[in-house]
């Protein structure tokens, strides 16, 4: 049998948030619980406010997607080092669908089926960069697609919350309220987004979609202390190291 002429990476996961209504053995098992993480697809300008501040028209065009590298993950409570390369460093919270199945053409009334859980992301991103690259028509890669620049929460499953399509979605800065909006006002749905998802790729179990965010995106620096939230779901918390600080990631 071949062997690896280097030692393969590690596999990217997400923590299951454990069931507080279990005890004993069956909680231990629960926290424990790990998901895998195949790929991580971002649906681009999914609320109507997000879009206009960002100078694009609302209305309800084709949506379209771009890509993380599944390692780009950082668990919650993570202090991390301020990006390289950027003056201008955005946030962006999101709801996060993981896929427990997947396939292509898949049909709306059947997409929610695919979804094992969910959970809180923030989409950072290095504002300066991507602007430049849009300006010379150029890739985003580098002003979304660098390292740490997809801290998420723990993972909830589906079955024990159901699929939230409403609900307050939020962030705040240094505890100052920056992006407040509601599921409700995503332009593509979870169904629709994942059934126009699998016409243009075949997803898999695994697969991460990071649906959007809403309207009050702006800019951290060194020392900022992130906390994005989604009602009946969870949170994720981050902190930006302070200038010449050592950062940490969360345990």
């Amino acid at each position: 049998m071949p062997s690896y002429v280097i030692p393969p990476p590690p596999q990217p996961a997400l923590l299951v948030a454990p069931d507080p209504s279990a005890a004993g053995s069956e909680r231990s098992e629960r926290e424990a619980a790990l998901f895998p993480v195949r790929r991580i697809w971002c649906v681009g300008r999914n609320y109507a406010e997000h879009a206009r501040e960002m100078g694009h028209d609302p209305n309800r065009e084709p949506p379209f997607f771009f890509a993380k590298p599944a390692d780009a993950i950082v668990p919650s409570g993570a202090t991390l080092p301020y990006p390289p390369a950027t003056k201008d460093l955005h946030h962006e919270v999101e709801l996060v669908v993981a896929l427990g199945r997947g396939g292509a053409d898949i049909p709306e009334a059947e997409a929610l089926a695919c979804v094992w859980g969910y959970t809180v992301g923030l989409d950072m991103t290095r504002r300066d960069l991507q602007a430049e690259a849009k300006k010379l028509q150029r890739p985003w890669e580098m002003g979304k697609a660098f390292d740490h620049s997809a801290p998420m929460g723990a993972l909830v499953p589906a079955e024990r919350i159901g699929h939230p399509a409403k609900g307050t979605i939020g962030l705040k800065v240094n505890g100052v309220v920056r992006q407040m909006g509601d599921l409700a006002q995503q332009i593509w749905s979870v169904p629709e987004t994942i059934a126009y998802l699998s016409r243009l790729v075949t997803l898999a179990p695994g697969d991460l979609i990071m649906t959007g965010t809403p309207a009050g995106v702006a800019a951290v620096g060194p020392g900022d202390v992130l906390e994005g939230w989604i009602e009946g779901i969870g949170e994720v918390k981050l902190a930006y190291a302070p200038a010449g600080a050592a950062a940490r990631a969360a345990e």
